[in-house]
């Protein structure tokens, strides 16, 4: 069986390949995409972009094989050709790392070289690889950097051999949805307070490019007769040098930026078990500069242009916090960090027009009403608390912070609160009753008696934060899944779970306050409490969640999205 597609791309399950191939199929080429496995995984993965598949086909090869395991005429119309394929991982064997980066590489030349009419082969190699005079010293580069920069001479002059017409891409560290690899360690790292001191010296420039600005730039280049024969270095040149980087995340996701450097002629003496990286990684910590002109030239002639760098990082840091770092899926709705009262608040969903605003109560986090959301078929909102979950601390009262996350709203959505959430959302609906349709309480912790045993036994800050989820599971007495995923790497994180402990410890003081308040709000109220756990402190008429305790949100979603559907007059979905 024949195909009619026109470009092959190499390595198309990977992060560039996988991208590459979506962008190709955006502008009507008809793609075929090789893969060395299964095909499933990269149809799922295009899927979730959007993308027309109908003109993609996918083929299996194996490029450590001479022929690449492609039978003779299977994809005759092809003339553009992308070898996105490269085993990119430090610490592996010499002879691994040839068979795809080098053998590999020439394999793909050669293939090439026997087409009808090959109109360009594009090899993707790097912004450090094309930057030097061909040293391929294995010993003292490692196995990667060292295969990567035989592969890219041999390509070369394969190419110039067998007459192939050949550009060469050399990107930057690729940022952007998916990428949790190469920069995204060290950002880990600062996000999780285990990174002391910044690697290099102050004048260390690693330099980022946008996955997406990559692959249009990427996708031009055959179309361009100019291009044949051509080096192009794809990075933002005006990336800040890392110390600044690593500044302007922190500041974006609400934690302290080291201010201390490590040189890395130090960090090579160290033991790996200390700095926690493999020594292959610092040959890329350098102050190098590099000859962009040509591809700013290039995409300035066809009308593309990179994102500004500081939103390109903010943007993908925020999908790093999102995934936890590449551990779960992305969330559907958006996501990210907003300043909100002097806080770094991790904000998920509508906040322009929800129909409910979600509150979480401890030891918990926004993701606690992802269950609930699921079954609400309606637009929402949800933060986590400031200096809980991934928010970082505020000085500002909590009604403070919730009178700003709200204020972008247009809507009267229903505002829904649990535990310790309770008292804020009191306080908001008391002031601003014209803002809100009406008020859930989901276990007010104020309408009831002293904390239940899981409180108690949650008073040291060490025990919380070494507490696997697992355990906080059952210290809740919910499911695990996602939701105590969240709140346990969240309580993990410094200063949280000691923030956690001390709300917990101070959650009473307000009660009989709150108490008062509550009998002053003029919007509708809802009071919802599990059958085991109820209410203590009140005479008004509250539903009761069979079977549920403390989080009625978490152990019987369905019912808790039934009750706010009521409560906000919408129809079950």
């Amino acid at each position: 069986m024949t195909s009619s597609a026109d470009t092959l791309v190499f390595g198309a399950s990977g992060f560039i390949g996988r991208a590459l191939v979506a962008e190709l199929l955006r502008r009507g080429r008809q793609v075929a995409a090789a893969v060395r496995g299964p095909a499933e995984p990269l149809i799922a993965a295009l899927a979730r972009t959007g993308v027309d598949t109908g003109a993609l086909t996918v083929v299996t090869t194996d490029i450590t094989r001479p022929g690449l395991g492609l039978p003779p005429g299977v994809l005759p119309a092809v003339r553009d050709v992308f070898n996105c394929a490269a085993r990119y991982a430090f610490g592996l064997d010499p002879a691994e790392a040839r068979a795809v980066n080098v053998i590999g590489a020439v394999h793909v030349v050669e293939w090439t070289a026997a087409l009808p009419a090959p109109r360009r082969l594009v090899h993707i190699s790097g912004y450090r690889v094309s930057n030097t005079s061909g040293d391929d010293d294995y010993d003292r580069l490692g196995a990667y950097e060292a295969s990567k920069q035989e592969g890219d001479t041999a390509v070369r002059r394969r190419a110039a051999e067998l007459g192939v017409p050949l550009t060469v891409a050399n990107p930057g560290a690729v940022i952007g949805p998916g990428q949790y690899i190469g920069l995204a360690p060290m950002v880990e790292d600062l996000w999780r307070g285990r990174l002391p001191a910044v690697p290099g010296t102050a004048r260390t420039f690693l330099p980022v490019v946008a996955l997406d600005h990559l692959t249009r730039f990427l996708a031009l280049l055959p179309e361009d007769p100019d291009a044949t024969g051509r080096d192009y270095w794809i990075l933002d040149d005006r990336t800040p040098e890392l110390p600044a980087l690593l500044r302007s995340i922190a500041e974006h996701t609400g934690v302290r930026a080291p201010r201390r450097h490590l040189p890395v002629p130090l960090l090579r003496r160290l033991p790996r078990a200390l700095t926690g990286a493999d020594p292959e990684t610092f040959s890329f910590l350098s102050t190098d500069r590099y000859p962009t002109g040509p591809a700013d030239t290039f995409a300035d002639s066809h009308g593309i242009a990179a994102p500004p760098v500081e939103e390109a990082l903010r943007d993908w840091a925020d999908h790093l916090v999102a995934t936890r770092f590449g551990r779960t899926g992305v969330p559907a709705a958006p996501h990210g960090f907003h300043g909100i009262a002097g806080s770094r608040t991790w904000v998920v969903g509508d906040r322009a027009a929800p129909a409910h605003v979600l509150l979480h109560g401890l030891p918990l986090d926004a993701e606690s009403w992802g269950p609930v959301s699921a079954h609400l078929g309606s637009r929402t909102l949800a933060a986590d608390l400031p200096g809980l979950g991934r928010s970082s601390p505020t000085g500002a009262a909590r009604e403070r912070w919730l009178a700003e996350l709200l204020e972008p709203v247009t809507s009267r959505p229903l505002l829904t609160a649990h535990s310790l959430a309770c008292g804020p959302a009191v306080r908001y609906a008391r002031r601003h009753p014209d803002r809100i349709s009406g008020l859930v309480l989901v276990a007010p912790a104020f309408l009831q008696d002293a904390p239940r045993r899981f409180v108690r036994d949650l008073v040291a800050p060490v025990a919380l934060r070494r507490m696997p989820a697992a355990r906080l599971a059952t210290r809740v007495g919910a499911p695990a899944g996602p939701a105590l995923d969240s709140a346990a790497a969240a309580l993990h994180r410094p200063g949280t779970a000691r923030r956690t402990v001390a709300a917990l410890r101070a959650a009473r003081r307000d009660d009989g306050a709150l108490r008062r308040e509550m009998a002053d709000v003029t919007v509708p109220v809802t009071l919802v409490a599990g059958a085991s756990d109820p209410l203590a402190h009140t005479d008004a008429h509250h539903l009761t969640v069979a079977g549920a305790g403390h989080y009625p949100q978490l152990t019987h979603p369905e019912e808790v999205a039934r009750i706010l559907l009521h409560a906000a007059g919408e129809r079950q979905p």
